[in-house]
C-alpha cells in the first residue's frame, strides 16, 4: 500500500516537557489510521504537526509524492462553529472559502446533514444545537471539500451511544475515498472504527498495526482472572504451573493471567484452590484488549 502521510522522527518540545518524542510511522490510502493515547499523551500536538499547524522542533512530515496536491480537513478536539449561523448557511460559508461551486456544495452539505443526523435542524441557528449536534456539524464542516484526508481529534467525545455509532459508520463509508485519522483515549472507538492503531503515551510511540497484531505482538490473546478471598494472592500463586501461566499481574485482590493454553489453567486453578483450601471468588476467561495492552506497556490505566 502506498502512503499518504509519513512522519519521520517528529519531535516537539515544550520548554522541558517533550510531547512529542522521535515518533516515524506511515499513514496509508484509504484506511483509518487511529491515535490511542491518554490525555496529554502527545496525540492532538502530533496531528497539528502532520496538518501544518504546528512546526515540529525536528523530523519532517512527508507527502505522497504521486498527488501534487493533497487536501486536508481538520475537526479539532475543541468545537469550532459560528453560533449565528445555521447549519446550512455555514457549510455554503466553507464551502465559499474553499472556491467551491454554491450548487455542488449545497448537494454536498444535504449529504453531510442527512448522513450525521442533522437534516431536522440545518435550517437552525448553531447556538441552538445540543452539544453533540455542534460536535457533528464540525465533522461535515471538515469534509465539505471532500479532502484527501481529514484529521478527526476526539470526533465522539461528548456524543450519546446513538450519535457515536452514526458517527462511527459515516466514517466506515468515506474511507474509501478520504484517508481518516482520528485521535481518541477511548479503546473501543479506536478498536471498532481503525484499520491501524498506535498507543502512544508521554510523547512516545509505543506499538503499532491493527488491533490483533498488537495484542498478539504483546504476549499471549488469551487471559484467565481470578478474585481470591483472604489476601492470599501470593500464596495462591506459589500453587500453579508456572509453565502455564508465563506472566501475571496482581491488582487488589485479583490475578490476572496470561497464558497461551487457558483452558489447562484453568484446570490448573481450580484443583490448587480445592488442595489447599483457598477460596475463589471469581473466576472468567477473556481475550486481551488494547487497554491490557496499554497496562502491559506503561503499567498504569489508559484513562489515567
Amino acid at each position: 500500500m502506498s502512503f499518504i502521510l509519513k512522519a519521520d522522527s517528529l519531535v516537539k518540545r515544550y520548554g522541558d516537557i517533550i510531547a512529542v518524542n522521535d515518533i516515524s510511522f506511515e499513514i496509508f490510502r484509504g484506511e483509518i489510521f487511529g491515535f490511542l493515547g491518554p490525555n496529554g499523551a502527545g496525540k492532538t500536538t502530533t496531528i497539528k504537526m502532520m496538518s501544518g499547524l504546528l512546526k515540529p522542533d525536528s523530523g519532517k512530515v512527508l507527502l505522497d509524492n504521486s498527488n501534487s496536491k493533497i487536501s486536508i480537513g481538520i475537526c479539532p478536539q475543541h468545537i469550532v462553529i459560528w453560533e449565528n449561523l445555521t447549519c446550512m448557511e455555514q457549510i455554503l460559508f466553507m464551502g465559499k472559502m474553499y472556491n467551491i461551486n454554491p450548487g455542488e456544495v449545497k448537494n454536498k452539505g444535504i449529504e453531510l446533514l442527512e448522513a450525521l443526523g442533522l437534516t431536522g435542524v440545518k435550517d437552525r441557528l448553531a447556538r441552538k444545537l445540543s452539544g453533540g449536534m455542534q460536535r457533528r456539524l464540525n465533522i461535515a464542516l471538515a469534509l465539505i471539500h471532500s479532502p484527501d484526508i481529514v484529521f478527526l481529534d476526539e470526533p465522539q467525545a461528548g456524543l450519546d451511544p446513538q450519535s457515536r455509532l452514526l458517527v462511527r459508520e459515516y466514517i466506515r463509508t468515506i474511507k474509501n475515498k478520504t484517508t481518516v485519522v482520528l485521535t481518541t483515549h477511548d479503546m473501543e472507538e479506536a478498536e471498532k472504527l481503525s484499520d491501524r492503531i498506535c498507543i502512544i503515551d508521554k510523547g512516545k510511540l509505543l506499538c503499532i498495526g491493527t488491533a490483533g497484531e498488537i495484542t498478539t505482538n504483546n504476549g499471549y490473546e488469551d487471559l484467565v482472572e481470578i478474585d481470591i478471598e483472604g489476601d492470599r494472592e501470593k500464596e495462591f500463586l506459589s500453587f500453579i504451573d508456572k509453565e502455564l501461566c508465563p506472566t501475571f499481574s496482581i491488582s487488589d485482590s485479583r490475578i490476572t493471567f496470561n497464558s497461551s493454553n487457558p483452558a489447562a489453567l484453568v484446570e490448573n486453578i481450580l484443583k490448587s484452590a480445592r488442595e489447599n483450601n483457598l477460596k475463589i471468588k471469581s473466576l472468567q476467561m477473556r481475550k486481551k484488549s488494547l487497554e491490557d495492552i496499554f497496562i502491559n506497556l506503561t503499567g498504569r490505566s489508559l484513562r489515567e
